[in-house]
């Protein structure tokens, strides 16, 4: 990606003004990663412009896909139950981008584990707080990660960019630093529930 680029003031008043210029910044052949973050800091979360995409589920946290990208990236609302966290996971040699939408989320960054030792637990290496239209980034040169809702009260909405879109990612146990390749599925696509049946996706509704 590149890096060069300077323009890093934005002002985009709606989350499809968002896309609008998500989609001008991913038209040519390189992306500045200061952009992205920038223009996903300058949108200021409207419960009432995204509340559609925001499906939950009682047992674990959704993927809701908002907007494909052409295949440039994908735009994508998480939605967190009290206590539900993803697994310490990779990012498949993507970037990815996570603003707060609504409540808040612990992020722990962990180091990867030595391909020479077996069984290490990982050990978080650095914790962050993300608050209501906080962003923070994350590539695989960075670490891996962890995020949780910490709360027993609120739940919490995340707006997560991932460019390019990947299909599959690694997670890793904690106790032992052993991988698994897990594919990336999403709960809802543009606000329709989606099933999966072995290979094939099943939009409910169609």
């Amino acid at each position: 990606m590149d890096k060069n680029s300077t323009k890093l003031n934005y002002s985009v008043s709606t989350l499809d003004e968002l896309i609008e210029e998500l989609h001008v910044l991913f038209s040519g052949e390189s992306v500045n990663v200061d952009q992205i973050y920038a223009l996903m800091r300058s949108y200021k979360s409207n419960p009432a412009e995204w509340r559609k995409y925001a499906v939950f589920d009682q047992h674990k946290y959704t993927r809701n896909l908002v907007n494909a990208g052409n295949g440039k990236f994908n735009l994508m609302i998480l939605c967190w139950g009290e206590g539900h966290g993803s697994s310490i996971h990779d990012h498949a040699d993507s970037h990815c981008f996570m603003k707060m939408l609504d409540g808040k989320l612990t992020e722990l960054r962990y180091d990867w584990p030595s391909e020479s030792q077996e069984n290490e637990t990982l050990v978080p290496c650095a914790k962050a707080i993300l608050d209501h239209n906080d962003v923070c980034y994350i590539n695989d040169s960075l670490g891996l990660h962890r995020v949780e809702n910490s709360s027993h009260t609120d739940p919490a909405v995340s707006l997560h960019l991932y460019c390019p879109p990947f299909d599959a990612c690694s997670m890793f146990d904690q106790r032992t630093g052993h991988r698994t390749k897990c594919p990336v599925t999403f709960w809802t696509k543009y606000g329709e529930r989606v099933r999966y049946l072995g290979q094939e996706i099943i939009a409910e509704n169609n």
